[in-house]
């Protein structure tokens, strides 16, 4: 078994609990609220900036051309093809997206960005690897799982949005992505493999959180009495 499969098995109970959270069933059902939408469009879009800063990190930590190609690649996908799902939600809503660009990471997701950070600075390229990788693989699994279980038709609400993420080609970057860990948890020590799982299952567990923070439209405290959720 590989180590990216022992990372899937180790970490299906978050897997599971991240498709049937009520936003990504929502998705499948075509009925989100609208505010929960737009909130998570406000965090999303500025959470993928700070991932292709981090991909960028990685470019900095890579010792071979095919890696700097690699994570180039990386951020040319989301730089020019992660807008089209959340232009999908912006169409439902009916608000255009650059109306909701420039507003601060709520809680959850500045959480989530700085334990990336963090191990994109202080880690190994694997650590990396491993803190992002739930990104994509999460995405391909819920746009599977969705596609499966509604089977959406084309002129569904959020139609576009499941079959980008269930599409062949994202399913080969996040396949590509697992292959690189692979390659780096056979080289690195147990006490590496150690780290890049704990990165791995945070990352997966704020990943749960961060459907949960759009459900809530979850917000920076602003004084007594404010209802902290």
């Amino acid at each position: 078994m590989s180590f990216t499969e022992v990372l899937r098995r180790e970490n299906n109970d978050i897997f599971e609990a991240i498709f049937h959270h009520p936003f990504v069933e929502g998705i499948g059902k075509g009925d989100v609220p609208h505010d929960s939408i737009a909130h998570y469009i406000k965090a999303d879009y500025e959470y993928l900036n700070a991932f292709m800063r981090i991909y960028g990190m990685g470019i900095s930590k890579s010792s071979n051309r095919k890696d700097i190609e690699y994570f180039n690649q990386q951020i040319s996908f989301t730089l020019n093809s992660e807008t089209h799902p959340h232009q999908n939600f912006c169409n439902v809503i009916g608000v255009g997206y650059d109306e909701l660009h420039g507003y601060p990471l709520p809680p959850t997701a500045d959480h989530y960005v700085k334990h990336m950070e963090h191990h994109a600075r202080q880690g190994s390229l694997g650590e990396l690897i491993a803190a992002v990788l739930p990104c994509p693989w999460t995405y391909l699994e819920i746009g599977q799982y969705l596609m499966e279980k509604y089977q959406p038709a084309p002129d569904a609400a959020f139609y576009p949005w499941i079959k980008f993420y269930a599409d062949l080609e994202f399913e080969t970057l996040s396949k590509n992505m697992c292959q690189r860990l692979d390659e780096l948890a056979d080289k690195a020590s147990e006490a590496e493999q150690e780290r890049m799982k704990e990165a791995f299952r945070k990352s997966c567990q704020l990943e749960w959180k961060f459907w949960q923070m759009a459900h809530i439209c979850e917000e920076w405290p602003k004084g007594e009495g404010v209802n902290i959720r």
